[in-house]
């Protein structure tokens, strides 16, 4: 084990990028196409196009809450539900580097919707990790086939064993599973399962289709931020699943491939606050030049040539440039991790985790600040709520608590003063 004060062990290639390191130039990856010709460019517009189309609704449609529907299809029209199949069943097979970034870049405009997205990733990511080669080729194929979307429904209400096995093998379960991001509206769910004397550490993960008998999905989730994530319960009521959709390999932290897993989940919430900091940052400087009145100070034309308007939105952008570094060099490590799987060395699989969690706390750190400060910045007159520019804090608020950060340094520092790895190497999310 490396001491404390020693030098991460971080890629040396960093990714050229453009704007917020959209286009993210891996080794042997041509910046015009991938190797099965996937048109690198085309995506870029296509995920600008849909990013502006998020934006344009996304005032009016925070206030609305509830199901966003019509901009769900809008993801899966674009062709985005696919990026993280491989190529042996279809799909792109993206970097999970650039996935991420795309992610960041859609949480600019509407943050519950890229987080929607950025889940339904996380669920094909399930399969890859979880799945054998049988459940991949059904799974995978029928994503790419039937351009299925994926939600979750992992987090239970309680922590007693909610499933029976019935003397053919089937699977019974009754239970309630709450933070159930992209459920509702989905094709298919991941869900967690236990049974009785398994370890917390040792719950199995099935996949069902998400209108199998017996199973609600709620449309209760209401909180103040996140608003169209459909986050709320689902409702299973003796669901039957049978053997072969339980996947093979039960999630476990302290083995890679949970790890891994993990570490997906994490950087989805790391480039979500970071997407939110940077959008954050565009709608108040947009708001600052538009309609900022300036203060009566001397020699003052303007609020944006205002001496202090400009320090803080200086020293914004320099916090957001630093996450977004840090963000970056993290991300050229994961894609370096998963193309070794199982054969990544240990000190790497929890140097990782402890790298991730890093850049989760100083993302969230940053992003709520930003979306704070905007306000700072822009003056009075900005918090009428037509211009909406609450919604960047309240997004970020709500989902920087579903994690604590408080865990996280917490396990950075049991690692920083003695040495040691935490144990699981990394929460969940």
């Amino acid at each position: 084990m490396k001491h404390p004060d020693a030098p991460p062990v971080i890629s040396a290639h960093f990714s050229p990028t453009v704007r917020h390191g959209l286009r993210c130039h891996q080794p042997g990856y041509s910046p015009g196409v991938n190797e099965d010709g996937f048109s690198v460019s085309g995506l870029d517009k296509t995920v600008e196009r849909v990013a502006r189309q998020l934006a344009a609704t996304a005032i009016e449609r925070d206030r609305r809450g509830g199901h966003a529907r019509e901009e769900r299809e809008r993801l899966r029209a674009a062709g985005l539900l696919t990026l993280s199949v491989p190529r042996a069943w279809g799909g792109e097979e993206l970097p999970w580097s650039r996935i991420l970034k795309i992610i960041r870049r859609l949480a600019e405009a509407d943050s519950s919707l890229a987080h929607i997205l950025g889940f339904h990733h996380l669920q094909v990511a399930s399969v890859l990790c979880f799945g054998d080669e049988a459940q991949r080729e059904r799974y995978l194929r029928g994503t790419i086939e039937k351009n299925w979307f994926w939600g979750n429904a992992l987090s239970p209400l309680a922590t007693e064993p909610d499933t029976r096995t019935e003397a053919d093998g089937t699977l019974r379960l009754t239970a309630t599973k709450r933070f159930c991001s992209g459920a509702l509206g989905s094709d298919m769910l991941t869900v967690s399962l236990h049974r009785n004397g398994a370890d917390r550490l040792r719950r199995h993960m099935a996949v069902v289709p998400t209108a199998r008998a017996g199973i609600t999905v709620n449309d209760d989730w209401d909180n103040i931020g996140q608003r169209q994530t459909d986050s709320g319960t689902v409702r299973f009521d003796n669901v039957t699943i049978a053997p072969d959709e339980v996947l093979a390999h039960a999630p476990s932290l302290d083995e890679v491939r949970g790890g891994l897993r993990n570490g997906i989940s994490q950087l989805i919430l790391a480039n979500l606050y970071l997407g939110i900091g940077f959008g954050a940052l565009a709608e108040g400087r947009r708001y600052t030049l538009e309609n900022s009145r300036s203060h009566l100070a001397p020699g003052v034309e303007s609020a944006g040539r205002d001496p202090y308007v400009l320090h803080r939105y200086g020293n914004l952008w320099t916090q957001l440039s630093a996450a977004r570094a840090l963000t970056d060099a993290v991300l050229a490590r994961y894609d370096a991790a998963w193309a070794q799987r199982d054969d990544l060395p240990e000190e790497e699989h929890h140097g990782l985790a402890l790298a991730i969690s890093e850049t989760k706390v100083f993302n969230a750190r940053v992003g709520l600040e930003v979306a704070e400060q905007i306000f700072d910045a822009a003056g009075a007159r900005a918090t009428a709520s037509r211009f909406g520019l609450d919604r960047f804090w309240r997004n970020i608020r709500t989902h920087s608590l579903h994690d604590p950060i408080d865990y996280r340094l917490r396990d950075l520092g049991v690692w920083y003063l003695h040495g040691d790895w935490p144990v699981p190497p990394i929460r969940t999310a």
